[in-house]
């Protein structure tokens, strides 16, 4: 069964599979990325989960601790739920933000996007979601 979205648990499967995608992880390292990415629901204060990567790597992962984020992204408990069961794409991704379904309080979006070499990775991130399943 899968595990509740941005558990502890959660967040700890989805470490273990970006760690074993070559498109997310070695992409990400071989532009040295390094980031602390939270995620949780829109009109909340704090992120729940927390995402830490260091040259690509995602090193830890789990529930939100007063960390400072480079990214975080904000949506509907609905919408991150039908995202991890349906996946997105490129495109689902632009229109989601586009439409103010996907929020990002901290990090720029736009100019992420337009760099491929970072654009790929995170449309790939959404897949592992997917992957890993939600409740």
């Amino acid at each position: 069964m899968p595990e509740t979205l941005f558990s502890d648990a959660w967040m700890n499967q989805l470490k273990d599979a970006w760690n074993n995608e070559p498109e997310v992880k070695d992409a990400l390292a071989a532009i040295g990325f390094n980031s602390v990415i939270t995620c949780g629901f829109k009109g909340e204060d704090k992120p729940i989960g927390v995402f830490v990567v260091e040259n690509g790597e995602c090193v830890r992962a789990g529930t939100y601790n007063g960390e400072d984020p480079n990214w975080d992204m904000r949506a509907d408990r609905a919408d991150w739920l039908k995202w991890t069961e349906n996946g997105v794409g490129m495109a689902g991704l632009g229109l989601a933000y586009t439409m103010g379904k996907l929020k990002f309080v901290k990090g720029d979006y736009l100019s992420m996007i337009k760099d491929p070499r970072m654009a790929g990775p995170f449309v790939k991130s959404f897949g592992l979601m997917q992957r890993i399943g939600a409740v």
